[in-house]
Order: C-alpha cells, then structure tokens, then sequence
C-alpha cells in the first residue's frame, strides 16, 4: 500500500487517489489550489449566481439547504442568509443518532438566523431494518442518513420547485482531488451512489430484509426528469470559497454560539457534534473496513493547511485509530445485536489490501505509524511550510434562556418507557 509523501492517505482511499512522481497525493495538489487561486473573484462569481436564483416574486424561497445539528451547517446558512441576503429553506433529516448538543445547535441554528426548516423523522423500527440490510451488504449503519441526507433535499427542491440547493464541501475534490475547484462540479446521482452510498441506492435492498418500495421512499433519488423540469441544480460552496472548516467553526463560535463536543477517536471536536456515533462507532467501523478513520481525515486537514507536521499527524493517528468506542453497546441494544455480531458483520467487509488475518487475529499489513514511514527523504521534499498552529476549542456556552411565553420548540419530544408518556 502507498503511502502520500505529505498527508497520511494510501492507496486505498474509496474516492480513489492518485501519486505524483514525487510521491505526492492529489488531494494534496489540489488543495494548492488554495493558496493560488483569487478567491474574491471566485466569491464574487458566486455571488453573480446566488443572484439569479433569488425568487424575485417573493413567493417562494429562494434555495434549500441540507443541515444538521454540527458540521458546517451553521457557516453555510449564515453565509447565504446574511452575507449573500437569500432567503434559504432549510432541510433536515433525523438520523436518530443525535447528540443533545446536536440538538440544541440545530434549534439555536433556526432561532438566531430566523430561517424556516423541514424534517423528516423517519419510523426508527424502519430504521433498524434498514440498517439490518446495509450492515450485511456493506457493514454500515450509517447508510440511512447519507442517504436520508442527499435524497430528501433535492425531493424537498422538486415538490416545492425551489431550483437551487445548496451543500458546502465536496469530500472527492477535498480528500482526494477528483475535481479542481475550477470545475465547479455539482451533485450529481452518480456521485451520490458510487461514492456517498458506496454503490448501494435505496432501489437495490427492495426486498431485502423485508423492505418494500414504500417503505424506502424517503430515501429515493427524485428522477432525472423531476429535477430537469424544476431545473435542480445541487452547488457546492467549497468552489467558490476557500474552504477551512477550522477558521468557519471558530468564526461560528464567536458570532452564535456554537458549541462543540468532545470526540472518542479524534482530535477535532468540531465537525460532526450532532451525532453520538460519527465519530464513535461509525469511525471504528471505517477503520475496521478500510485501515484508517476520521483522525486520519483531520490530521490531513491540519497538514495541508501547515499547521501540524506530518510526524504529529501520524501521533494522533497512532493515538487515537486503535480506540474502541464506547458507544458500541448503545446501538447494540437500540439494534437488537449483539456486539460481536454486528463486529462479525462488518469484518466480512475488510479491505484486505490494508488487512490480513493472522492467528484468528486482524493486523494491519502496512500502517502509516510504522518507523519507515517517516524516514523517507521524499518526505522532506514534499514538506509544507508550518503557517499555523492546531489548537481545537470545547466550546460550551451559556445561550440566554428562552421566555415561557415563546411557542419556538427547542428540542424534541421523547418517550419515558417507565410513565409511558410522552415528556
């Protein structure tokens, strides 16, 4: 397996990854783009296109946006609504993982920028037998929400004839470099199945596990036609943008409050707060598919922009990939398995150009944090200048109390199985 000469990504990234002659990656290259490129420029051609999008009969909204309760929704929705003036619908849908800092985020989210939203709550036993499926075809539980997450935004966009939805980072140009931020590539079905759904779309478990048409429904694709006589267009701010998902965060911080958790297998509280499984049990589960997980994804971040060395990179590697999450008997139970089952499951799915089985034992075959892997002269040749430091912030904030007469809902309704009433 190879190894790039820069940032901690091999050879067998599922994006695919290209090397250079100089051992280079081509997310690595790619992300050059944004130190060379004349980002006020790209800005204000974003600016030119938000333009022609705006409903200029002020009966209807002006785009969709997908969010959640963490990642770069809160920079997304504030760069449309305050900066660029849209007035945006957002979407949401519950992958029933949430976090209670999730939670309060995504409420403070519509609160503060006084944006309307959509949600979808999809019937959790429906959930579970989805996730029954994906975990014996793929070894994921997390399938139901990237799809639950691009489908029912772009439905949302058709039904109400919205033309425009807007996402925020494209993952294949960042991680790996499939496209230049020249491209301006935008979401496409293809990419969507192939890459976010790991070849699996809704269509493909009809049938299994006892799923129906209807009961997948939500999580369809609206078809080529529907969106071509809406005239759908899905964009991705990262090109126009110069994207730092750690300058965005902290700027989200200091304007509205947002607050951030910390995480089991990383370093970077930031991204994904609203969930107690991302970077828990569906990181452990991507590392026990593919060799490495989101700490790996992070440290590459925080190398490409000079403010962690390759060598501190491959230490919080090495700290933190290993970690077994402690979540793992949360869903366990919810699901209805048991943990060596569901580890049984996704053990059928080990890449095994980074795994083999030696003793009844799964080792990796070529880890990054191996001595050779930061003695390679090319290593010092492909080396960025230090620009920056990497410091995260546990950002916990006191947010002014509600007043009792406020009919704004805050947070969701649960049930308490010992009263049997709905609190």
């Amino acid at each position: 397996m190879i190894y790039c000469k820069r940032c901690l990504y091999s050879s067998n990234h599922p994006f695919t990854i290209l090397f250079d002659q100089e051992g280079v990656c081509s997310g690595c290259r790619v992300h050059e783009e944004k130190d060379t490129l004349d980002w006020k420029k790209r800005s204000e051609k974003l600016g030119r296109l938000l333009e022609s999008f705006k409903n200029k009969s002020n009966h209807n909204y002006d785009c969709v946006i997908p969010i959640s309760g963490g990642s770069d929704s809160y920079f997304i929705v504030h760069l449309i609504r305050k900066v660029y003036g849209l007035n945006p619908l957002l979407v949401t849908y519950n992958k029933h993982y949430n976090s209670e800092t999730g939670i309060s985020n995504l409420s403070y989210l519509r609160l503060l920028l006084g944006c309307d939203i959509m949600t979808i709550n999809i019937d959790a036993d429906l959930v579970k037998k989805i996730n029954s499926a994906t975990l014996e075809k793929l070894g994921s539980m997390y399938w139901h929400c990237i799809a639950g997450e691009t489908a029912y935004p772009v439905q949302v966009a058709v039904k109400f004839k919205i033309p425009l939805v807007i996402w925020g980072l494209h993952q294949g140009c960042d991680q790996v470099g499939m496209f230049s931020h020249t491209d301006e590539v935008e979401m496409t079905r293809k990419f969507r199945k192939e890459h976010d759904l790991m070849g699996i779309e809704a269509e493909d478990l009809v049938d299994s596990h006892g799923l129906s048409e209807r009961d997948l429904l939500p999580y369809f694709y609206p078809h080529n036609k529907e969106i071509e006589s809406v005239g759908v267009r899905g964009i991705y701010l990262s090109n126009y943008i110069r994207w730092d998902s750690k300058t965005q965060h902290e700027e989200m911080m200091k304007l509205y409050g947002y607050e951030t958790i910390e995480q089991q297998r990383t370093f970077n509280p930031y991204n994904n707060s609203d969930s107690i499984h991302y970077n828990g049990l569906h990181d452990y589960i991507k590392f026990l598919k593919l060799g490495y997980g989101k700490v790996t994804d992070h440290a590459n971040q925080e190398i490409r922009f000079g403010r962690l060395s390759r060598e501190e990179g491959i230490r919080l590697v090495n700290q933190y990939q290993f970690k077994e999450p402690k979540d793992i008997e949360i869903f366990s139970k919810w699901q209805g398995i048991s943990k060596a089952e569901l580890l049984s499951q996704v053990n059928n799915h080990r890449d095994r150009s980074a795994w083999h089985l030696i003793n009844k034992k799964w080792e990796l075959k070529n880890s990054i944090c191996t001595p050779e892997k930061t003695k390679d002269p090319k290593v010092e040749k492909a080396r960025l200048n230090r620009t920056g430091k990497s410091e995260f912030l546990i950002n916990k904030t006191e947010k002014q109390p509600i007043e009792k007469t406020s009919y704004t809902m805050l947070t969701t309704g649960y049930v308490d199985h010992q009263r049997r009433t709905l609190s």
